[in-house]
This record gives structure tokens, sequence and C-alpha cells, in this order.
């Protein structure tokens, strides 16, 4: 291991790249808003890698430049896979499964519910919590029903079995603070404890009091929510920390010193939608309510000073926007608009330079973006401290591990990645870090009010999560070994033909994997291109090929498959993963551009033709690079960037919008000529004039099929694009389950 000498203080500021080598040059968990090399801190150059010039972009994609280079990885992670201790449990690594994910997707308790928590002991975290929302826990403290107490008196034994401690998060939801009386707010604190003794009583070594978000916790920390006046109230630290404390006291009496209790709180509150003051409707209205009412970094280091005097055993931090609730824990999503990092999900954007006092870690796409700020609670604390949103060791190594190392943080609370890959610890402590299956950061997994996404319901890159034991999904999590080993041949190198392949391989089949192509990955490649680094796929590419090597497939580049040479080769089963297929586009005198092509597009003025994903991802691309854009599309108002997350979906759309494209739908291109497009807008029921030097074709793709009714082979599967085009997330799910079928 790379050791490098650097103190604290000087890493927090920024200084010290030098000492910190190749991996953290540029980094210096630093916020990275556009500075003049002499504003840098102690004279050093700011990093401007990644970045274009202001003539090449529109001034958004200025606003927080992106550093990548900080993924170095030399370390052996020797502090990350120490032990350290959390009130009186000594917990064997850094890596803490965060209370998220099952309270979304799992209802009751099932069978399914139980192998979701045993996983992560299984795969090596040190610590999970489990999530109160998932389970209706009695909120008056009264005595828990007879299944949850088998149920989790079963789990906590089987998760402390594999090596893990187990906690719970009570998570009371917040009512504004003037609606309590007294009376009530005793009536919550009691109920926490009550429901604190009963959970230890079952195995629970530990409570996290959620008081962060929209939690009744957050409601009296933050003056911008408490509007008492009273002991509760918001006129001074120890008022408004009072409910949280007393809780911490009441839960410490119910349970003994020994039981742990953690405090999740926002460390830093900042308004993402400045219209969430209600008093903006009026016309006498305090237009400075949503930022000098905000928690601030120093406000929130005194609130867990409190908390810390009361007996809470350690902190969890995480960052505090107002309104947009995924970005309280999923904070990297400011970074999914790929040229206007920094997107708020309400058509404004962050400057990470100001924007939550200047102290997040803004340049590297959202991960350790918190680092900074934590390092300050850990300087006025001696109780652990514990940061979330994108802390993935497997993604940047050297990075993580010496935030950890130098002490600007005690441990990180983690679910993506684990939910991505549960063996995810194990892996990364034996040395296998190219075999852990990446987070694309894509937000599939949260699912909103989306109905396709509810529909899909689980992650983008692994089949299993959110579909295993249920109808229609995998049995087990576990693959079964063929019973007969077969000759398969996969036809189509992207996502759903390299699962395919993998999962085959891994039962025992002999598995042929052809790409027409020089290189593996298919879409992906154009995705990461235009997407930019932020979700990973790059990675997720070299993970699926890696998986193939391991695997045993046998992998052909440059062969396109045609019936002749299938009757050749005489599989025993033929996958097809060929992608799907555009019609041509054809207007009269139109200069239509194939979607492969849109770096070339010459002219300012562009019609992107579609309202898919990659259609949104286009028109965003170009619009960066200052193209004057245009969304015509066949399609309906409900199907615009439908292939995208939910949160994706939010904060593409507004982000477009707020810069001026706008969607024609229901629409149709009948002409170009002299500079401009005539489009019939079928929702308006008349023509539309519009600036046109180029058309990029973006529209829906068909299916592409037509080699199966072409061979005889006796099993046979479509996957993916070729079968029912849609996105990534739905091609993996096909490829997964083709293999598992064989």
């Amino acid at each position: 291991m790379t050791q490098h000498s650097v103190s604290r203080r000087s890493f927090l500021r920024g200084t010290g790249l030098a000492a910190l080598g190749a991996g953290l040059a540029g980094a210096g968990l630093a916020g990275c808003a556009p500075q003049s090399p002499a504003a840098a801190p102690d004279g050093e150059l700011a990093s401007t890698a990644g970045t274009s010039s202001e003539s090449d972009v529109i001034y958004q994609a200025l606003v927080n430049p992106q550093d990548y280079d900080y993924r170095a990885s030399t370390t052996d992670f020797a502090t990350l896979f120490s032990p350290w201790k959390l009130g009186n449990l000594e917990i064997k690594n850094r890596v803490v499964k965060s209370a998220a994910g099952s309270a979304t997707y799992l209802a009751g308790y099932t069978d399914e519910l139980r192998q979701y928590y045993v996983n992560f002991a299984q795969g090596g975290a040190g610590m999970i919590w489990v999530e109160g929302e998932a389970f209706a826990m009695p909120a008056d403290g009264g005595p828990v029903p007879e299944e949850a107490v088998a149920f989790f008196t079963d789990l906590t034994d089987e998760l402390k079995s594999h090596g893990a401690h187990v906690g719970f998060q009570w998570a009371p939801f917040g009512v504004a603070p003037s609606e309590l009386t007294v009376e009530a707010i005793k009536g919550i604190e009691a109920a926490g404890a009550a429901l604190a003794a009963q959970l230890q009583s079952m195995g629970f070594e530990a409570m996290e009091i959620n008081a962060a978000g929209f939690n009744q916790g957050e409601q009296f920390l933050s003056r911008f929510h408490n509007d008492r006046d009273d002991e509760y109230g918001a006129g001074s630290i120890e008022n408004r920390a009072r409910f949280v404390v007393e809780c911490i006291q009441q839960i410490k009496a119910a349970c003994g010193n020994d039981f742990v209790v953690q405090v999740l709180i926002d460390l830093a509150e900042e308004s993402d939608n400045l219209t969430n003051n209600p008093t903006l409707m009026d016309l006498d209205c305090d237009l400075t309510k949503p930022f000098s009412k905000t928690t601030t970094v120093d406000e929130g280091i005194a609130l867990a000073q409190q908390f810390e005097a009361a007996g809470a055993d350690s902190m969890h931090l995480r960052l505090g926007p107002l309104s947009n609730h995924p970005c309280q824990f999923g904070s990297d999503l400011y970074f999914i608009v790929n040229g206007v990092e920094g997107a708020t999900g309400f058509g404004t954007q962050f400057d990470f330079s100001r924007h939550f006092g200047g102290e997040l870690i803004g340049n590297h796409s959202g991960a350790g973006m918190t680092l900074n700020m934590v390092a300050r609670y850990k300087e006025a604390l001696s109780i652990p401290c514990g940061a979330v949103t994108y802390m993935d060791p497997a993604h940047a190594p050297d990075f993580f591990e010496e935030a950890l190392a130098s002490g600007m943080v005690d441990f990180y609370m983690m679910t993506r990645p684990l939910t991505v890959d549960p063996e995810y610890v194990n892996k990364l402590a034996e040395g296998r870090a190219d075999e852990i299956m990446p987070c694309t950061r894509c937000f599939h997994c949260h699912i909103g009010s989306n109905e396709m996404n509810a529909a899909m319901g689980c992650c983008r890159v692994n089949a299993l999560t959110q579909r295993v034991m249920r109808e229609g999904g995998p049995a087990t999590y576990e693959l079964e070994p063929a019973a007969t080993p077969k000759k398969v041949l996969v036809v189509g190198g992207g996502p759903a033909g390299m699962e395919a392949a993998r999962i085959a391989a891994l039962r025992g089949h002999s598995v042929t994997l052809c790409e027409k192509k020089g290189s593996l990955g298919g879409l992906l490649s154009f995705a990461s291109q235009i997407k930019g680094p932020h979700e990973n796929l790059d990675d997720y590419r070299a993970y699926l090929e890696r998986q193939c090597e391991l695997a045993g497939v046998d992998v052909r580049c440059n062969t396109e498959v045609t019936a002749d040479m299938v009757a050749s080769e005489a599989p025993d089963a033929l996958v097809l993963a060929t992608g799907g297929l555009r019609g041509a586009l054809e207007v009269s005198g139109g200069n239509v551009v194939p979607l492969e092509n849109y770096m070339n597009v010459e002219g300012d003025n562009v019609i992107v033709w579609g309202s898919n994903a990659q259609a949104f991802d286009m028109a965003l691309w170009m619009t960066v690079h200052k193209k004057n854009v245009t969304i015509v599309t066949p399609s309906g108002v409900d199907e615009l960037d439908m292939q995208q997350s939910h949160h994706a979906q939010r904060f593409m759309t507004t982000s477009l919008y707020a810069l001026g494209v706008r969607p024609y739908t229901h629409a149709s291109i009948t002409s170009v000529a002299d500079g401009f497009a005539t489009v019939h807008a079928g929702d308006m029921d008349c023509d539309v004039r519009i600036p046109c030097d180029a058309i990029v074709d973006a529209a829906d793709m068909l299916p592409n099929d037509e080699l199966l009714s072409q061979v005889s082979v006796a099993e046979t599967y479509a996957v993916g694009d070729c079968a029912s085009p849609f996105n990534i997330a739905m091609a993996v799910r096909a490829g997964n389950d083709a293999g598992r079928a064989l």
C-alpha cells in the first residue's frame, strides 16, 4: 500500500496534492467551482481536466467543471477492512449497509425479505441497518405483532452468525412542530423508547433515529420548518435539539447504555425548490426564508454536539436539500445530467462553489461529495461519524481509503453498491474488484411514480434485485447447474447477449458469443459517450467482458452470424441479442442524420426525431454543445424519456426545458425547405415552422428477430432490443432469464 503523509486539516483544505500522489492528484476533496489558477487554495493550480472551453459549450456546462482523475487503485484497503468501535460493538470493517431499499420494494415478512438482508451479511458487510418503513410497527410503542417478533428474532440471529451486527432505523414521519402539543411530543419520544426495548429483545443491538429528510426530528432541528417559540422551538440550538436529545435519553434509559443509538441528520441544508416557501404566494412574502433559515454546517455541528452529550454513539450524516427527497440520500443525482452538473430537478442549477456553503466535493460526479463536511463534524465530535451518498471504495480505491486513513470519516454508509452486488465486500477484500458488478447510478432501483419503472422494479445491471422469489422472476439467487449441458450460440455482444452468455456458461453450458463489430458492448459504448462517465457504463461493459472471460465464454468479435453459419455451428440453443433496428426516416428536403453520426451534425438548428431516452440524451448533448434543439416525436407526452428511471427522467426533462428545448408530441415532419421544417403537431392540430439545418433520427427501435425464422434450432430465445426494444435494464433482465431457462 502506498502511504501518504498528510494531515487531516491540509487534506480537508485541498492542499498536499503532491503528497497524495497520482491517485488523488487534482482531487484534493475540494469544492469545484470554476476558479482562476490564482484563486486555487494555497497557490495550487485548479484542475480543469475533463472540461470544455467556453466557446464549445453553454454556460451551464462551465458552472461545476468535473475532474474524473480520482480513481487510482494502489491501496490494499487496510483502513477499510480494519475493525472499529460503535458504542460497545466491534465492527469488523468500515462498510455499513444503510437503512434503505427494502422499505420501497418488499412487503411482508417473506423469504425474499429475509434473504435480502442475509445476502449482505454473507457478502461481508460489518453492520446492517434495517429500515423501519418496511414494517407496520406500532406508532404508539404498543406490542409488536408476534409475526414480526418471530421474523426479526430469527433474522438477527442469522445475520450475527455471519459476523454482522444489526440495528433498526426508527423514522417517525414528520408533523409540523406547531401542530404538536408538548404531550404529543412526549408521546412520540416514549413510543420510540418502547419500540427500542422490544427490538432489543428480538436481538437488535442498535437503533438509528432518523432525524433527517422529512422525518420528525428534522422538523425540530431545522429553522426552516420549526416555528415554535417554546422549549422545543427554534430560539436556540438547545431547544431545536431537545426532541432528539430526549429520544436518545429515553432509549438509553429503556435499553441500557450498551444499546447503541445512532443519529441520522442533514449535515447541511439548501433550498433546491425556491417556491417551497408558502409565503411566496403572498404579495408581502419573505424572500429571505429559503436561504436564511436553512441549516449550515456550523449549526449541524452544534446540534450534533448536543446529541453526543445526550449519549449518542455515532452520527450518520447526509445532505439536506429541502424538497427533492432522493437527493437527500442519493445526492449524486445532481450529476446525472451530463453537461449540466448541479441540476436540481427543478429546472435550476446549484453552483457547488457557493451552495451548501461551498464545502461539497463538486468535481467528482458526486463520489464522496460530503467528505469535507463530515471531516468538520469529526473534528468537533469524539463519536464515530459516517458518510453517505455514493461512498463506493471499489469505484475510487485510493480516494476513499485515504479519507478513512486520514481520519476524515469513520465508516461508509452504503446501499446501492451492495444491492447491485451483495458480494461486494468479500470481492473487494479478496482483491477481486474487477468482478464487482458496478452500480450505474441510474436510480431504476428507487421506484417513483413512473408506471413503467414500477413495472420494471429492478436494478439496471443486477437482474435479480427486486425480482427474485416473485412471480415472473427467478425462484432463487443461486444458479441451478444445467441438467444437460448444451452447445449454446449467442448472437450479439450487447448487455443482453453478454448477460445471457455468462449466465448460461456459469450453469455449465458450452457458450459461444458472436459479435459482428470489433468489440463488445453494443449500445453501451454510445450511451457512455453521450451520457459521460457518471453512470459508469464503461465499468459495466468491462465487468460483463470479464465475467464472460471467467465463465469460459468463447467470444468471437468481427463475426456476423448468418443462417448458414448457424447451420454449420449446429447449436442446441440459439440466443438472439442483435439489438433493434430503426426505420429509415425520409423527409422531403431534409438532411437526416443517423443517430450514430450525431457528432458530425452540421448547422446550428437541429431537430431530434424521437422521444426515448436516446433521443433525450442526444438533445441534451447537442444543447450543451450550443445547438438549437427541438424534439419532434410521434409519441405522446406520457412517453417522453420514459426509458430512464423516474428520477433521471425528472432531472433530464426539467434541465432540457429550462434550456429552451421544446418537445412537439404526436407530431410529424412533413418537409424541410429554406432552413425551416414544417412540423404537424398533432396535439395542437396545426402546422409549426421550426428552424432546421439537420434532423437526427433517434426514433424508437423496432424488433430485429428475423434470423430466428431462417434457422432450425430446437431451442431459441430473442432477448433485449431485438425482441422488445426499451432500455438496458429490460435487456439485462431478458438476458438473465434466457440464461437461466436454457
